[in-house]
């Protein structure tokens, strides 16, 4: 069980992670959107569209306690439609709603690997959405700072799992950070960036 302070601290985390996010989404310039990332195979128009898609299922997940299997190819192909920036904005406050419905975090969601606590999955997406973040501003050229609070939210989500992160293909293999390499660093390498 959550505390109530524990879910507000995650969901103020969850809330950082999406405006940092949003922030470069909202700095991409109409030439850029073909740009290369440091995701393999991704370009900045492929990567937002991975991060909408990823807000999308969110409400199905945790507020209408929906199968994987229930919500099939609804949210693949291309969600960006013509206003990229405003597809985010929409997505982006689905998520942070259904998240922050009372008694959502208590829930239990049913994701590829397995049924998961809805904290649990919550602390994954923020995640995410540092490590992308990362990705969408060396890619645009904003700014690649990391606030250290979600820096260090992220090493300590990540951490635990991060050999399993490589198997899925969505990861590139860790990278040797150097010596007295600081957290964003250290987290940008576990996860096979080349900072």
């Amino acid at each position: 069980m959550t505390s109530g302070a524990e879910a507000s601290a995650l969901l103020t985390r969850h809330t950082e992670a999406q405006d940092l996010f949003g922030a470069r989404v909202h700095a991409v310039r109409e030439d850029q959107w073909g740009a290369g990332t440091p995701c393999a195979e991704w370009t900045v128009r492929d990567l937002v569209n991975h991060l909408v898609s990823e807000q999308l299922w969110v409400p199905s997940l945790v507020r209408d306690g929906c199968m994987i299997e229930e919500v099939g190819d609804t949210f693949e192909g291309d969600l960006l439609g013509p206003d990229p920036a405003a597809s985010w904005d929409t997505a982006a406050h689905s998520a942070r709603e259904a998240f922050a419905a009372p008694g959502a975090l208590e829930r239990t969601v049913h994701l590829s690997y397995g049924d998961t606590p809805a904290t649990a999955y919550c602390a994954q997406m923020v995640a995410d959405l540092v490590v992308h973040a990362w990705d969408l501003s060396r890619a645009i050229g904003f700014d690649e700072r990391l606030p250290e609070e979600l820096v260090g939210f992220a090493v300590e989500e990540i951490t635990p799992y991060a050999g399993d992160l490589e198997k899925s293909g969505l990861f590139g293999a860790p990278v040797e950070p150097p010596p007295g390499a600081d957290a964003q660093t250290r987290l940008l390498c576990l996860l096979g960036r080349r900072p």
